[in-house]
């Protein structure tokens, strides 16, 4: 299905160092204010204190924020559990503040607001708990980031594994990056995000890089620029088509979906964004630098009928 097709090669290559410097500033700056101001990690990550509180009508998450919020807490995670009526609150840990103290100040504010709210339970997440989840969360990115070099490099070549890992880890750094600059909190939702940018990338690079694998095959005159050119441009129309209905999904979540959704929606909205830029400019770009040929994608499979000067006429088609 394609919206248009595109008759003439838009030439994406000439200006693909000039979109490359912009990414290694841009990469460099994500990864100075990473170092610099660090991430403002979540309950999950840090310790601190989780309450279940229940209503006898439907509670009103947003009105519970505020009273939560105006205890001197900020990015407090209030959402609902369960049912409309129960109510999970996330406190991060205090200094001098016992977990004991948080909930029963917590719950006397929320009881002020409402004499119906009964307390479900109290439970303490230790610093030890938020330690397992980076290293684990660290371990599953590796994991996902080893995946998909191997599965590039058997199904294409390994220079294309290579750019696409690179486009990939730098479309996850610059998101990382925007949350470390904005000190948005970090929390699991976000880091699952982060994954999913991860997967959706690698798919956009794998589109393209199936597309220049069959330009190769069909197209024996053409040069690797060329080659790259005409794939990207043949692709556009379904870029638009996937990118722009995801986006839409993505968009909604981010306008309507609440404070609960609205860091794990802005990360996948920044990875999409970048991650249609990187399969262009960055993975497509670095597979060039690497010097990827018709060779390297085409085994020869004897002498075939064709133009006896052709250096390429025995390239499998």
């Amino acid at each position: 299905m394609e919206f248009f097709k595109i008759r003439r090669d838009i030439p994406f290559m000439e200006n693909a160092l000039v979109f490359n410097v912009i990414s290694v500033i841009t990469f460099v700056a994500a990864v100075f204010f990473l170092v610099t101001r660090g991430l403002h990690l979540s309950v999950e990550f840090t310790g601190g204190t989780v309450m279940e509180v229940s209503y006898s009508q439907p509670a009103d998450v947003e009105a519970v924020r505020r009273t939560v919020s105006g205890l001197g807490y900020q990015d407090v995670q209030v959402q609902n559990f369960g049912t409309a009526r129960d109510v999970l609150i996330r406190l991060p840990a205090q200094k001098g503040v016992s977990s004991a103290q948080q909930s029963e100040r917590t719950l006397t504010a929320l009881r002020t607001a409402d004499p119906n709210v009964t307390l479900r339970r109290t439970e303490f997440v230790g610093p030890q708990v938020g330690e397992e989840l980076v290293t684990n969360g660290l371990k599953a990115l590796g994991m996902v980031v080893a995946g998909i070099m191997i599965y590039l490099a058997f199904r294409f070549e390994w220079k294309f594994a290579v750019a696409a890992i690179l486009a990939n880890l730098h479309d996850i750094v610059i998101i990382l990056g925007f949350f470390a600059f904005f000190q948005w909190e970090f929390s699991l939702a976000v880091l699952a995000a982060v994954l999913a940018v991860l997967g959706y990338s690698v798919n956009e690079s794998v589109v393209i890089f199936d597309r220049i694998r069959e330009t190769f095959r069909r197209q024996r005159k053409m040069t690797t620029v060329q080659v790259i050119d005409h794939a990207i441009t043949s692709t556009i129309s379904r870029t638009i088509i996937t990118h722009g209905s995801t986006q839409i999904m993505v968009l909604s979540m981010l306008l309507f979906g609440g404070a609960t959704l609205h860091y794990f929606a802005m990360a996948l909205t920044i990875g999409i964004l970048f991650g249609i830029y990187s399969s262009v400019f960055v993975a497509a770009a670095i597979a060039m630098w690497l010097g990827v040929k018709r060779e390297d994608l085409v085994k020869a499979s004897g002498k075939r009928d064709g133009d006896p000067n052709d250096p390429n006429a025995g390239a499998a088609v």
